[in-house]
């Protein structure tokens, strides 16, 4: 289980971590921090040394009920981290979290390496043909309605199938344009309840049966705090828990903010199996 990045082969048999630089005001934990150069080439140097495959720059918080952000003010937030990013970090595996295929497009072609779409193209009719034609390892996440409205979309008759009918007709569309590369994320925290999260988090073995990578996206989530009763301050202890249940469960990615702690998850984790 392999993906092409940049002409790069990465084994995603054995589980890989992206770390989250977020470059938005508005994101749920990070949001607003990284503003300066010194500060994201920083954190970012700290996420690779710490063992860090993927980076994954994203320039639109998909908070439930986020503000809308215009594509132009997105293109301008992002791109000039790509470049910086690049331009510090030539080696660097680059994935650009977007739905937008304007912006997908630009990102790949200042030297990003992955598409992250949290609307598996449904939130531009573009997005697919534009991954296709660029070549890109392609994330498609689970997610009903937009940011804004996803919260208000979370009836399933049965939570595992509705999301695999989901993702068989999307990766059915992908594969006809000659997209090659696939990645699949459910969402958790997208158009799920807290306790669906949990129901989902319980059954994803079931998507071993689409034979293709699965990234978890759990790191600080509400799902953690809430239960808690704490705050995303406080989550690294409870993010750290689910990983390694969403490991024994079949994640190859892990997407999170604490990029050590990650890494360390999958080293015991390898060690147990």
């Amino acid at each position: 289980m392999t993906i092409n990045c940049k002409g790069k082969l990465i084994d995603l048999y054995t589980p890989k971590v992206m770390g989250i630089l977020n470059v938005t005001p508005d994101s749920f934990f990070d949001g607003g921090f990284y503003k300066d150069e010194s500060k994201i080439i920083n954190q970012v140097q700290k996420m690779l040394n710490d063992g860090a495959t993927f980076i994954d720059v994203g320039a639109y918080s998909s908070k439930p009920n986020a503000d809308e952000v215009s594509q132009e003010e997105e293109l301008q937030r992002i791109l000039p981290i790509i470049e910086l990013l690049i331009k510090h970090f030539p080696e660097i595996l680059i994935s650009v979290d977007t739905f937008r295929a304007e912006v997908a497009k630009q990102s790949i072609a200042k030297g990003a390496a992955i598409v992250n779409d949290i609307s598996a193209g449904h939130l531009d009719e573009h997005m697919m043909q534009t991954v296709a034609s660029l070549q890109a390892p392609y994330i498609m996440m689970h997610m009903r309605g937009t940011p804004q409205t996803m919260q208000q979309q979370t009836n399933y008759d049965n939570i595992l199938k509705d999301i695999l009918f989901y993702f068989s007709e999307r990766i059915a569309s992908a594969r006809a344009l000659g997209i090659k590369d696939i990645i699949l994320d459910p969402g958790f925290g997208f158009a799920k309840t807290l306790e669906q999260n949990f129901v989902l988090l319980n059954v994803l073995e079931g998507f071993e049966i689409t034979d293709l990578p699965l990234l978890a996206g759990l790191s600080r989530k509400s799902m953690i705090y809430k239960t808690l009763v704490t705050s995303a301050t406080e989550a690294l202890n409870g993010t750290t828990a689910l990983h390694m249940i969403a490991l024994q469960k079949g994640a190859s990615i892990l997407r999170v903010h604490d990029v050590k702690e990650a890494v360390e998850c999958i080293t015991l984790y390898n060690k147990l199996n």
